[in-house]
C-alpha cells in the first residue's frame, strides 16, 4: 500500500518513509507512526509523518502487520 492518502494511515502503524536528507537518493527508513503532520487528504509525495523516534518524512510504502 502506498502513502499518499491520509485515511490509509494511523499512529501505530509501521512505514517506510524518506526522510528530507535522503529524497535525493529515495533511501527508506523503517519505524513506526507517532503522528500525522499533513493535513490534507492526499499528497503526491506521501505524506508526511513524525515516528516514534522522531524522525520526520513522507511515507512512501505502509508495511502489513505480519511484514515488520
Amino acid at each position: 500500500m502506498n502513502g499518499t492518502v491520509r485515511k490509509n494511515i494511523a499512529p501505530g502503524l509501521t512505514v517506510d518513509i524518506v526522510l528530507k536528507k535522503d529524497q535525493p537518493t529515495g533511501r527508506l527508513t523503517r519505524g513506526i507512526v507517532k503522528d500525522i503532520l499533513t493535513n490534507s487528504p492526499n499528497h503526491p509525495h506521501g505524506i508526511k509523518v513524525r515516528l516514534q523516534d522522531g524522525q520526520v518524512g513522507r511515507v512512501k510504502v505502509i508495511i502489513p502487520d505480519g511484514n515488520k
